[in-house]
Order: C-alpha cells, then sequence, then structure tokens
C-alpha cells in the first residue's frame, strides 16, 4: 500500500535488441530473442497495477513479455538521435568525431539534429512532475532512466554519462511533492 501523497515509480529498462547488441543507435527495432526469452522470464514479478510504457515496439514488447498490460506514454519516449539512429557509436567516431566528442561533453549539443541531453532531462523532469500518487511500472528507455536518476539525484546534467542502465534493468523512485528518492526495487 502506498501512502497518501506518494508517489512509488518501478523504471524497467527494455529488454535487449539488435541495437543494443551492436551499440547502435536505437531506431525502432523489436526484442531479439535473448531479451524477448529473458522479459518472459521475469513475467507476474511486478504483480497487478498501473503500468506505462514508452511506445517504441521495444517497449511494448516488453511490457507484454512481462506480461503488463501497460499504456503508451509519449513523456516515456527515446532520446531523439536524428541523423545517428541505426548507426553504431564506432560508425559515428570515425565519420564524426568532432561531433561525438561535442555531444558526449556538452549536455546542451546536438549535432545529429535530434534531442540534446539537457532537452531530454528537461522533458524527464517534466513528465516525472506530472506523476500521480500511487504505484506505477513504467517500460522505457536507458536514457530516460538515466535522466530520472539524474533528477531525483538533483546532480548536475554530465552526470548523465555516469549512470549505465542494462535492458530489463530496474530502478526505484519514490516522490512527494515535487522531491525524488532512488530507492531499491521492490
Amino acid at each position: 500500500m502506498t501512502p497518501s501523497g506518494v508517489t512509488r515509480l518501478l523504471l524497467v529498462c527494455h529488454a535487449s535488441t539488435s541495437a543494443t547488441a551492436r551499440a547502435a543507435f536505437p531506431g525502432d527495432e523489436p526484442l531479439d530473442g535473448r531479451g524477448l526469452r529473458r522479459a518472459g522470464g521475469m513475467a507476474g514479478r511486478f504483480g497487478p497495477g498501473p503500468a506505462v510504457c514508452a511506445a517504441e515496439l521495444r517497449c511494448t514488447q516488453t511490457a507484454a513479455a512481462l506480461g503488463l498490460s501497460a499504456d503508451p506514454d509519449p513523456g516515456l519516449a527515446d532520446c531523439d538521435y536524428g541523423r545517428w539512429r541505426g548507426r553504431t557509436l564506432g560508425e559515428i567516431e570515425a565519420a564524426e568525431p568532432e561531433a561525438l566528442a561535442a555531444w558526449l561533453t556538452d549536455p546542451a549539443a546536438a549535432p545529429h539534429g535530434g534531442e540534446s541531453i539537457t532537452a531530454l532531462l528537461g522533458r524527464v523532469a517534466g513528465w516525472l512532475s506530472r506523476r500521480a500518487p500511487g504505484r506505477v511500472v513504467a517500460i522505457t528507455h536507458p536514457t530516460v532512466i538515466r535522466a530520472a536518476v539524474v533528477h531525483a539525484l538533483g546532480a548536475p546534467a554530465p552526470a548523465f554519462w555516469r549512470v549505465d542502465v542494462a535492458p530489463l534493468a530496474r530502478v526505484a523512485l519514490t516522490g512527494r511533492d515535487g522531491r525524488w528518492r532512488l530507492s531499491y526495487p521492490e
């Protein structure tokens, strides 16, 4: 039972995809076989209750494999990687080393023509501020979970790069009155 006025948010990263295995900037690819099996093995662990997910295929498939009936939520969308979508980090480093260096060191940079880390952090902070009290499971992307952790800790934007989120990782946040705490998943 959730105390009155408290939001308990369990963020679950989507399962692995071919982009995960290739270290590529994701598009809207499906789960790979391993990811589908691992997510299916976790089915039923999150109990009944409300669930939301990003609209991308990898998130909706993860929610289904986990046995969750999740409503799509646009606030959980992955970072927009612009023209880098589908390309590997190595390909970007070879073709656009200065642009990649700028993106990795300046949170406000968006050399790929998509969303900057600063914009992502703001979007996720806004999404968190709109969470109603109660418990909810959210299936989303590593970037969104990183941004939520940075926001919850009140860390500076460059801390985004110091948070690793593996496929199917779980992060629990507890919030009240606009303040968030990082806690251990239930």
